[in-house]
């Protein structure tokens, strides 16, 4: 049950993008069509599960005064492994990601679930991690594109809408992109029974208790 909660928590509860809005980069900007979210989702849920697989087996092998360089040197490995294959196989998608492939280097899902997840766990919990975050990322990256796509290009997947359906061209721009990730987040929001704070400070923050800014709050209230 453990590993199916760390499995399940990427997709809606603490989905990166949607939840965390994580990766904001290339979620807005290569979803200007499904294929290319599609593309870019898988692309970043492999390299997360190949680096979590790896992080999590050497954590007590790498030393902490240097782990971030060795982070991002065995997710480099995995971007050139997927840009290679994509480059070879799926050359049109290759060239519509463009420099957003190579930027999955330093993508911060990828970085924080390694410092924060796969360093401090066996391999199993981390491969559930590193796919059930990859996965929401795909599947977030892929509603937006798919969104985008047939509101602003009257198309999707490459498919061509009935000519009665007129595109309005504002989707494929950054600002139909803005507008269609707020309106994506609010409805996760809404399915997750998320509530924005009811107060301003640190009464109204979740993670109040556990920072404890708010028992200073209180104690300098106190003393007034």
């Amino acid at each position: 049950m453990s590993n199916l909660k760390e499995f399940t928590k990427g997709l809606i509860k603490d989905n990166p993008t949607l939840v965390g809005l994580l990766g904001m980069c290339p979620t807005l900007a290569v979803t200007t069509q499904a294929i290319n979210g599609l593309g870019m989702g898988l692309a970043t849920a492999f390299v997360l599960l190949g680096s979590n697989i790896v992080i999590s087996l050497l954590k007590n092998i790498i030393p902490k005064s240097v782990k971030l360089p060795c982070y991002i040197v065995i997710i480099a490995g995995f971007v050139t492994f997927i840009s290679f294959i994509l480059h070879g196989f799926v050359p049109d998608l290759y060239d519509s990601l463009g420099t957003f492939l190579s930027l999955i280097t330093v993508n911060c899902i990828i970085l924080g679930r390694a410092e924060m997840f796969a360093c401090k766990n066996k391999v199993l919990p981390s491969i559930c991690d590193a796919l059930g975050m990859g996965l929401g990322f795909t599947g977030s990256l892929f509603i937006m594109g798919s969104v985008r796509e047939i509101l602003g290009a009257g198309s999707w997947m490459g498919i061509s809408l009935p000519e009665a359906f007129q595109p309005m061209t504002v989707f494929i721009m950054p600002a139909g992109g803005f507008f269609v990730l707020g309106c994506i987040i609010a409805l996760v929001n809404k399915i997750a029974g998320k509530k924005p704070p009811q107060k301003i400070g640190c009464a109204g923050c979740p993670n109040a208790a556990v920072c404890g800014a708010a028992s200073k709050a209180a104690e300098k209230e106190e003393d007034k």
